[in-house]
């Protein structure tokens, strides 16, 4: 399953561009990211209210840009506040997939699941109530 991306964090950058009422606000964080960091439109994930968090591996990407690729998997975290994971080409990148694993607090119990186990996810959250 292919879906649009919005990144707001470059993978390697440090400067942030977050999505905030309908515009991007400029942050500086104190690391890099380990992977490129986003949101997918449109899509809100009940566990904070904002759209569901999605991270593209592989290359660094432009900020504020839109990547279409593939869904790849799911991080399922403690909190409920899962990201979905992509890849621009439907591969696998075990070296962003341990730096982004790495990146979570051990607290948050993040594990990587599945690319069936984000689309059922995904399908929950868009499910009609």
């Amino acid at each position: 399953m292919k879906l649009t991306v919005v990144i707001e964090w470059p993978k390697g950058s440090r400067e942030r561009w977050e999505w905030k009422g309908g515009g991007f606000v400029r942050t500086l964080e104190g690391l890099a990211a380990p992977v490129n960091y986003g949101f997918l439109p449109g899509i809100v994930n009940p566990a904070d209210g904002e759209e569901v968090d999605a991270v593209v591996l592989g290359p660094p990407l432009r900020a504020r840009a839109r990547s279409t690729a593939r869904l790849t998997g799911l991080v399922r975290l403690a909190d409920s506040d899962h990201k979905l994971v992509f890849t621009p080409d439907g591969g696998r990148y075990p070296e962003d997939e341990a730096a982004l694993l790495a990146w979570f607090e051990p607290e948050r119990g993040a594990r990587l699941e599945s690319a069936d186990a984000a689309v059922r996810w995904l399908a929950e959250l868009t499910r009609p109530t």
